[in-house]
């Protein structure tokens, strides 16, 4: 990374966490600027079951550290 990429994210890691991640997504948009409509339109539909999924109690949720801990593959 260039001082000038450095500085910017000392800069960027200063800022309040929502300013960090709207910066985030806006980078990483910036790097495929193409939009998949079918994309969009399924992965709002996979959003909606998930939620309907929850709100019904069809799945639970898990604490961050035991999922990571699963993907990692240290609890089967």
């Amino acid at each position: 990374m260039n001082v000038v990429a450095q500085n910017l994210l000392e800069s960027a890691l200063q800022l309040p966490e929502q300013d960090r991640a709207h910066l985030a997504a806006s980078l990483i948009e910036s790097l495929d600027p193409s939009i998949d409509a079918d994309a969009q339109m399924l992965w709002a539909e996979e959003v909606r079951r998930r939620l309907s999924d929850l709100d019904i109690g069809a799945v639970k949720t898990v604490p961050w550290d035991e999922a990571r801990q699963v993907i990692a593959g240290r609890v089967r």
